[in-house]
């Protein structure tokens, strides 16, 4: 039965491989364009004491072709001086006979303004007359209210740049809205896509050009448009966050985003001084150079899902069948169950992918095979399993992050679980816990299961981006390998570089079980590596590769080094 259940495995992989060829032709590298906040630029000009076309015209000679225009507001319009903006209680107090309302806000300008402040709300209004002006009230204050494009700016930027037009939802604004022309991309401005909550199908039907993502600033009822635009991912720094980066560190960022995370669009905000804002694109341009990937206008990474990849259902069905098959039953097969079942309920449609991820890391351990043969089965299966998930959770919207995998979490926890419980005695329960009762306590032992057990809890502590534990030392090394590689994924140097260690020296039985969970992990790793959908499968398996020749290349160091200290000690 498991010869067959490993064809099937391998049969299933021609096809779930093709059935990836699509989403290649999609990822590939650039181009990308850096743009540059609008309103921080004017900011620049007006501190610098420069107009705004020579100060664009500095950055143009750095690589930046793009520019991210905010809708104007009530205020930028008074400071723009095409508006006078004042409360119904100060011009009762200058004008008593005009009939201005004390508790309203009044706005006067020209015919154009007027007009423009006339429908961009839905508010009551209130006209005074009153010496040949026009006053325009409105029952709440509207100074930061949005009012339209800035089309003096727009004009300025439309002279060859990538505009990333800013509009700002509200409330209070009336719809249909109308985009200017021109705009490249639409980017919205703050927590919340345009028209949330009751107007998003009414604005994704007016969109002409794409959407931009913000990854890490997920925006309120993004969602519905996205599934109506076409979308671009954007990669930025919070302004506060970014001064306090050195500017070669923020731009490592940057690039780390276009090189391995898929984005597009490399927003920015200037540092406070011309000397450190030119170190960071200069740092930017030569980066992306290097990894070959051009500036210019970003394009719509879109595909359609090969039919090919519901093949890898079989493999994955091959991989739960060949699990159940490493365990005593009925133990394997209610792990399998156990397992599909709690997919399905956590996961939904995405239980495929899942699957694949707690199963496969786990396979060469209950495999049969021995010695260090048995890490090349299970990075043998882990490399099975990330195809199979590839295939099937490979989709548009999992590719540019709307969707991401779910049970990151998992993948690092229940492989592990399995893999102790394929270290149990096989005997009857009530003998094997009645000898674990039994079991002297001896206090080595005690200390190396809780060294063990607190480095467990510090890998899983540290998954994902936003880990909270991670030392200034592994950062700036963290750095050092993205310069010269595709860097590894810690977990999998552990995870390998333990394999040699576990299977290179004689161990009690325990401690190297308790090695090989740490291998355990690293496999589980693969996956999750590939989990990422939004990182370009090229760079999944730089990523993997790396890690495990470095990984192996580290083991065999400790090994020497394990083995010296036992000569030592012995001599």
């Amino acid at each position: 039965m498991r010869r067959w259940l490993n064809l099937i495995l391998f049969l299933s992989l021609i096809p779930s491989l093709l059935s990836l060829a699509p989403r290649l032709e999609a990822e590939r590298p650039g181009p990308v364009v850096l743009m540059l906040d609008g309103n921080a630029a004017l900011e620049e000009a007006a501190r610098r004491g420069v107009s705004l076309p020579d100060l664009l015209a500095e950055y143009r000679k750095l690589g930046v072709r793009g520019v991210g225009v905010y809708e104007s507001t009530v205020a930028d319009l008074v400071r723009a001086g095409r508006v006078l903006y004042q409360p119904g209680a100060t011009l009762r107090l200058l004008f008593p006979e005009a009939g201005f309302d004390p508790g309203w806000y009044y706005a006067t300008g020209d015919e154009a303004v007027l007009s423009r402040l006339r429908t961009a709300w839905r508010l009551p209004q209130h006209r005074v007359y009153w010496e040949g002006r026009v006053w325009l009230g409105f029952p709440v204050n509207v100074e930061k209210f949005p009012v339209g494009p800035p089309d003096e700016l727009l004009e300025l930027y439309r002279q060859g740049y990538y505009i990333g037009y800013r509009p700002i939802n509200h409330p209070d604004r009336a719809y249909p809205v109308a985009f200017p022309e021109g705009v490249s991309i639409v980017i919205f401005a703050g927590t919340e896509a345009l028209g949330y909550p009751d107007h998003l199908q009414e604005v994704a039907r007016g969109l002409p050009v794409p959407v931009a993502f913000i990854e890490g600033a997920r925006q309120a009822g993004f969602d519905a448009i996205a599934a109506r635009v076409p979308v671009l991912r954007l990669f930025s720094l919070q302004a506060e966050w970014q001064l306090k980066l050195a500017p070669e560190v923020a731009a490592d960022k940057y690039l780390l985003a276009a090189r391995e995370r898929g984005h597009q669009i490399l927003y920015f905000r200037p540092y406070p001084t011309p000397e450190r804002t030119e170190r960071f694109l200069r740092r930017i341009t030569e980066g992306l150079e290097a990894s070959g990937i051009p500036l210019g206008e970003p394009r719509v990474r879109e595909f359609t899902p090969s039919p090919l990849r519901y093949a890898a259902w079989a493999g994955v069905a091959a991989g739960l069948g060949l699990l159940a098959l490493g365990y005593p039953q009925p133990l394997g097969a209610l792990l399998a169950l156990g397992l599909v079942g709690g997919a399905w309920a956590y996961a939904g449609a995405y239980a495929g992918p899942l699957l694949a991820a707690l199963v496969f890391p786990v396979l060469g351990f209950v495999s049969g095979a021995r010695g260090f043969a048995m890490w090349g089965a299970a990075t043998g299966y882990a490399l099975a399993g990330a195809v199979l998930l590839s295939a099937l959770g490979s989709q548009p919207e999992t590719v540019l992050g709307l969707i991401p995998f779910k049970g990151v979490s998992l993948t690092l926890l229940v492989p592990p679980v399995l893999v102790a419980f394929s270290f149990l005695p096989k005997r009857p329960v009530p003998q094997s816990l009645a000898a674990l009762w039994n079991h002297p306590v001896r206090l080595g032992e005690v200390a190396l299961a809780l060294a063990a057990l607190a480095a467990l809890a510090l890998v899983f502590l540290r998954r994902g981006n936003d880990a909270p534990i991670v030392l200034d030392l592994e950062l700036q090394l963290r750095a050092w390998l993205s310069d010269w590689m595709v860097r590894p994924r810690f977990k999998e140097l552990l995870g390998h570089g333990m394999a040699v260690v576990a299977w290179g020296a004689a161990w009690p039985a325990w401690v190297r079980n308790g090695m090989l969970l740490f291998v355990a992990i690293g496999e589980a790793s693969i996956l999750n590596t590939f989990s990422h959908y939004h990182t370009p499968l090229g760079v999944s398996l730089a990523r993997t590769l790396n890690g495990m020749v470095a990984g192996l290349m580290l083991g065999a160091a400790a090994l020497i080094i394990i083995r010296g200290i036992r000569r030592w000690w012995s001599a």
